[in-house]
């Protein structure tokens, strides 16, 4: 009986043992699929942006250019946020919250004739700027492409994790703060000084430049790792006062001169400060072409007084360029940008314009916020106070930012 009570008491040891070995084998499989699941997640994701740099570098190697192409409709993968999922969205350009109904004008890729735009990547760009700064530098367009491209971030950062700084400067920083990365807006309309640099105050009868002073500007974004710089509407006009001297002091010398005479002025005083101050290694050079206006409907074949209000649909004619773009004026961006070239400065120009031309629908026309009550008269014509000018968000800044991104990562050559 002791004999056979042994050999039970054995075979329960043992049983019990190849039971604890059976579980903690099933612990070691679950445990290393999990792992695997995490690892081939993590993997494809890497892959698969490593197959959008592989393409499109690949299509800068056989020389396609990203900005020259259609747009295609799609719905399933447009918009890349959501308006109203955005934290930082700007009442003056969220159109859908200012009672815009048609949305379909969000839903538009941009596609290149002979290769793809890389997939728009939000965390690989905040590890890319992680401990560093991008700073956008102008005017109210550049602004709009600040929000576009905080929005594009903002839905992979947790709450609590991000912020935004404005102190009613001309610097508006918005922070990612697990990679201490900064995505700034600096209000420079002119790029160099004028009477026009008061973030909220600018709007001025008589528009006054200094256009060999830039320093009050440039020491705000001297240290940013990438620059994007754009001036263009501003400088709208037929003439512009010129001041030698300074705000601050009556024997400044004030004169006259012809737009394009002034503009160029500007942008050497611009080129000489690149030059001698940036750090080559270091930063990140881009400038946006001018964004279009479409404030003259006779263009695309409407009545000579409507502009951009009520309009629903693209112009579809290749090639279309339209009375609120100066090619005059982007001719001397590329001289200037040619002549830092030689100096051993590479800032490489976003084009922007032909794109934005076909995008008449686009624009918030009246559905933003109006910073001054409406009178009755404005009311009764919409036409009058519909802004051409400026894009809706999520829109068409959003694809600008695309192409700015396919450039930060050095997927295209200019």
């Amino acid at each position: 009986m002791v004999k056979r009570s042994n050999i039970s008491s054995d075979f329960l040891a043992a049983a019990v043992d190849v039971r604890c070995s059976f579980q903690t084998l099933v612990v070691l499989l679950v445990t290393a699929l999990v792992v695997g699941a995490v690892y081939l997640t993590a993997e494809s994701g890497y892959l698969m942006q490593e197959d959008d740099e592989q393409k499109v570098r690949l299509a800068a190697n056989s020389g396609c250019d990203l900005f020259s192409g259609r747009w295609v409709y799609d719905n399933e993968s447009y918009p890349l946020y959501k308006e109203e999922e955005c934290t930082f969205m700007s009442d003056q350009l969220a159109c859908g919250k200012f009672g815009r109904s048609d949305l379909n004008f969000q839903h538009w890729r941009w596609q290149p004739h002979q290769c793809d735009l890389p997939r728009f990547n939000a965390t690989a760009l905040l590890e890319r700027l992680r401990n560093k700064r991008l700073v956008f530098v102008g005017d109210s367009l550049n602004r709009g492409q600040w929000v576009s491209m905080v929005c594009l971030l903002d839905k992979v950062i947790p709450r609590g994790r991000k912020y935004m700084h404005n102190n009613g400067s001309a610097l508006i920083t918005f922070k990612a703060k697990d990679y201490n990365a900064k995505i700034e807006f600096y209000w420079a309309p002119l790029l160099v000084e004028s009477n026009s640099d008061d973030p909220v105050s600018h709007r001025l009868p008589d528009r006054i430049v200094r256009a060999q002073a830039i320093e009050k500007h440039a020491r705000r974004w001297s240290d940013a790792d990438i620059l994007v710089f754009n001036t263009y509407l501003w400088w709208r006009r037929p003439q512009m006062k010129v001041l030698w001297g300074s705000f601050n002091t009556s024997d400044g010398i004030y004169k006259k001169i012809k737009m394009l005479r002034s503009f160029e002025m500007a942008l050497k005083t611009w080129s000489d400060w690149l030059e001698i101050h940036v750090n080559r290694t270091k930063t990140q050079l881009f400038f946006m072409s001018m964004s279009p206006t479409h404030e003259s409907a006779e263009e695309w074949g409407r009545m000579k007084e409507e502009n951009c209000y009520s309009e629903t649909e693209m112009i579809s004619k290749e090639g279309y360029i339209g009375q609120g773009s100066d090619p005059n004026m982007m001719r001397i961006v590329d001289a200037a940008l040619d002549e830092l070239k030689t100096r051993g400065v590479n800032v490489q120009m976003i084009n922007i314009t032909q794109l934005s031309e076909y995008r008449k629908e686009g624009h918030p026309s009246i559905y933003r916020k109006q910073w001054e009550p409406l009178t009755e008269e404005q009311k009764s014509n919409p036409l009058g106070y519909a802004d051409c000018i400026h894009w809706c968000l999520p829109g068409v800044p959003d694809v600008w930012n695309e192409l700015l991104y396919a450039y930060i990562f050095n997927y295209v050559s200019n």
